[in-house]
């Protein structure tokens, strides 16, 4: 049975991607701790990330990384946060979001009232930044590039 990111890589599920390659997609997560809040996501499913072949592994931080400067940046954030866990979705994922305290790296404190039409500017916003960079797998649906 495919995992849930699985479904919205395939687009069965809804997702605001802002980018999207060969190896990896990223779209922003409906449970964000700031606005602007990434998930970074291999295609191929694997549970763990240790257990990601290498080369995935080093695309999925560079992503991450330039996705990162991408929201510090459009959002005006002091620090980037990052984390890896994988208890809820057994796929390997990367989570990136901006960040201005510590307080932003407490899951008790997700934003759970963000308008669609927020959500959607702030896909937009990062696409068009990503764009501004000079980065061409910047996507609205997902497909590869």
């Amino acid at each position: 049975m495919a995992t849930l990111f699985t479904r919205i890589i395939d687009g069965e599920i809804p997702g605001r991607f802002v980018w999207s390659d060969e190896i990896c997609v990223a779209f922003l997560t409906i449970g964000p701790l700031q606005l602007g809040h990434t998930m970074v996501v291999p295609r191929v499913e694997v549970d763990q990330w240790v257990d990601l072949e290498p080369d995935v592994a080093a695309h999925l931080f560079e992503v991450a990384r330039l996705i990162g400067l991408a929201q510090r940046e459009e959002f005006g954030a002091e620090r980037i946060g990052m984390l890896i866990e994988g208890y809820e979705i057994p796929h390997a994922h990367v989570h990136v979001w901006p960040s201005r305290s510590a307080a932003d790296f407490n899951p008790a404190n997700v934003l759970t009232d963000l308008p669609d039409a927020q959500m959607d500017r702030a896909a937009a916003r990062l696409r068009d930044r990503l764009l501004s960079h000079g980065h061409t797998h910047v996507s609205e649906n997902g497909a590869r590039a």
